[in-house]
């Protein structure tokens, strides 16, 4: 076992083992731990991703939980990338990102072209799932029913502190029809106070892919990005102080607290907005709130997609 500084894949397989100890055996942290002659920390380590099981102890471990050599091959394969500080996933998996959603502290999400999944109102994640045209009725509800399970982060009484920076762009496209609009425009209006706006003038931000910074108690913090291809996440040193100067960036141009009217998605005269729609989104971006914008001493943008 060699101690190292954890990872979100980490903390995501080792609650996959914790899980299949639970699932599988009878034992306890401290009687798998004594079944193994094992001193307990080295079990908690493992199970928590603090630690880097090695190949003889995933061997034990599964051995123990009952799994076999085809099963001992699959985890050890995904197992080996545990701790890159670069990682990616395909698309639909969820558990990794879930997870750092579930344990951050705090939470700062830049999104360009759409409504933040955290911030999506059930209507609006179907149509959108429904609108991008790649997914059958099952798996249109399937992903619905998974972005409304990640929005149980709101329920919890110790929930992150969050702060969701929104462009202009993803405002202005229409998703669904007139009512799915204004019901996310409503949702977002309850939301305003952890949500600011970035002003379609400010163009070089709207060049920088979406992102999301996550920090946390007791771990690094994490970068975060994902397209149609992958998710993707990060904690190099350099990466993370970019993701910090992007979000740094989005805070000296995003709204501010009584700016102007500068923004009007629309004119409340367009048959498709409601003058209660159009009041509401003018009202969203001149409030800003939500916690306070972690500060980098780097002096470079460079080095990571954001």
């Amino acid at each position: 076992m060699t101690a190292i500084i954890s990872t979100a894949y980490s903390r995501d397989l080792g609650d996959e083992l914790r899980r299949i100890r639970e699932t599988c055996t009878s034992f306890g942290g401290r009687a798998m731990a004594a079944q193994l002659g094992w001193d307990p920390s080295k079990v908690s380590n493992i199970e928590t991703g603090k630690a880097r099981a090695s190949d003889v102890d995933l061997a034990q471990y599964l051995a123990t939980c009952g799994k076999d050599l085809d099963y001992l091959q699959d985890f050890g394969n995904r197992y080996r990338h545990a701790f890159d500080l670069y990682f990616a996933q395909g698309p639909t998996t969820l558990r990794t990102l879930t997870m750092a959603e579930s344990m951050a502290t705090k939470i700062f999400v830049y999104e360009v072209l759409a409504i933040p999944g955290l911030l999506q109102t059930e209507s609006f994640a179907r149509a959108l799932f429904t609108e991008v045209g790649c997914h059958s009725p099952e798996e249109v509800e399937d992903g619905v029913s998974r972005r409304m399970g990640r929005q149980s982060i709101w329920q919890r009484p110790y929930r992150p502190e969050c702060l969701f920076y929104v462009h202009e762009l993803a405002l202005r496209m229409r998703i669904g029809d007139a009512k799915v609009m204004e019901d996310q425009y409503l949702r977002l209006l309850f939301n305003a106070h952890i949500l600011r706006v970035v002003p379609a003038s400010v163009k070089p931000v709207t060049l920088r892919s979406k992102c999301t910074l996550f920090e946390f108690a007791k771990a690094a913090p994490l970068a975060y990005t994902e397209s149609d291809l992958a998710k993707v996440f990060v904690q190099d040193d350099a990466a993370i102080a970019a993701t910090r100067k992007l979000f740094e960036r989005l805070d000296a141009v995003a709204l501010e607290s009584g700016s102007p009217g500068e923004f009007h998605p629309w004119a409340p005269t367009d048959p498709g907005v409601t003058v209660s729609r159009h009041r509401a989104l003018v009202t969203l971006v001149t409030r800003r709130a939500g916690p306070k914008l972690p500060r980098s001493s780097a002096r470079t943008c460079g080095g990571v997609a954001a």
